[in-house]
C-alpha cells in the first residue's frame, strides 16, 4: 500500500466503455495529453551542410534533419523516425512486463511508464480505467508498448494464456523483501495505485509477493519511485 499523493487533474472516461474480454487493447485510443518535449533542455539542431550532407540512412526523418531534434531520446537516436526508434528497442527488449492497477487515475502512472521505457520493459499493461495520466510520462509512451485491460480477470487471463507469472508489488504482510526474493526472467510486475495499493483480486491473481526493505521512519515509497527500484532489480540479475 502506498501513501497518497496530490489527486490528479479530472479527465472523464471515454463515453463508450471497451468490450470486455481478455485480449489486451493497445493504447492509447485518444490524443495523448499535451506535454510538449522539454526543447531548450538537450537536442541538437539541423545537421551541418544542408541537405547535400545528410547521410543516405532510411532510418533518419528528414524533418528532423533539416530542423534539428529537440526529443527526450538518447544521442544514438538523434534524427531517427519514432519508427525506426521503437523497431530497434523492439529488437533487444526485456523479459519482463509491467502492469498498473488504474482505478484512480493515479498521476504515478506516467511516471512508471517513463521508467519501463528506460529499463527496457517488453509491455506496460494499464488495468481498469482506460485513460491514464500521460503527464509523467514524458511522451516516452511514444516508443514504449502500451496496452489495456478492462479488468483484473482479464489481465489474469491474459498472463495464464502467455504463461507469465505475475509478481504483485506491495508492502503487505507477507510479502518477501525483492533483494531476496525469486524475480523469474520472464514475468509481469505487477502494482497498485498510489494510496490503496493492489486490489484483493490482483493479489489473488499473483504467484509472487515482493517488497521493498526500507530504512526509515516512513511507512512506504511513492508508487512510481517503487517500480523504479523493482525495475532497475530485474535489470540488475537478468538485464544484458
Amino acid at each position: 500500500m502506498q501513501d497518497p499523493e496530490p489527486a490528479a487533474a479530472s479527465d472523464p472516461e471515454s463515453a463508450a466503455a471497451p468490450e470486455s474480454g481478455a485480449q489486451p487493447t493497445a493504447l492509447p485510443e485518444a490524443a495523448p495529453d499535451p506535454v510538449p518535449e522539454a526543447e531548450a533542455a538537450h537536442g541538437v539542431g539541423p545537421w551541418p551542410g544542408g541537405p547535400a550532407e545528410w547521410p543516405s540512412d532510411e532510418r533518419l526523418d528528414p524533418e528532423l534533419l533539416a530542423h534539428g531534434d529537440r526529443r527526450n531520446v538518447v544521442d544514438r537516436y538523434r534524427y531517427w523516425r519514432m519508427e525506426a526508434i521503437v523497431a530497434d528497442l523492439d529488437s533487444r527488449r526485456h523479459a519482463f512486463h509491467v502492469a498498473i492497477e488504474n482505478w484512480q487515475h493515479d498521476m504515478n502512472i506516467g511516471s512508471i511508464v517513463r521508467s519501463a521505457n528506460a529499463f527496457l520493459a517488453e509491455t506496460v499493461h494499464i488495468i481498469g480505467r482506460r485513460r491514464w495520466n500521460r503527464r509523467g510520462a514524458m511522451v516516452t509512451d511514444r516508443y514504449q508498448h502500451v496496452v489495456h485491460h478492462e479488468t483484473v480477470a482479464d489481465f489474469a487471463a491474459w498472463a495464464a494464456a502467455e504463461r507469465i507469472p505475475i509478481i504483485a508489488v506491495d508492502n503487505l504482510d507477507g510479502a518477501v523483501p525483492v533483494d531476496r526474493a525469486e524475480l523469474p526472467e520472464r514475468c509481469v510486475l505487477l502494482f497498485g495505485a498510489e494510496g490503496p495499493g493492489l486490489s484483493e483480486e490482483a493479489l489473488a491473481a499473483a504467484s509472487g509477493h515482493v517488497e521493498i526493505t526500507q530504512y526509515g521512519s516512513t511507512r512506504s515509497i511513492n508508487a512510481g519511485a517503487a517500480a523504479a527500484v523493482i525495475m532497475y532489480e530485474w535489470c540488475r540479475r537478468h538485464g544484458g
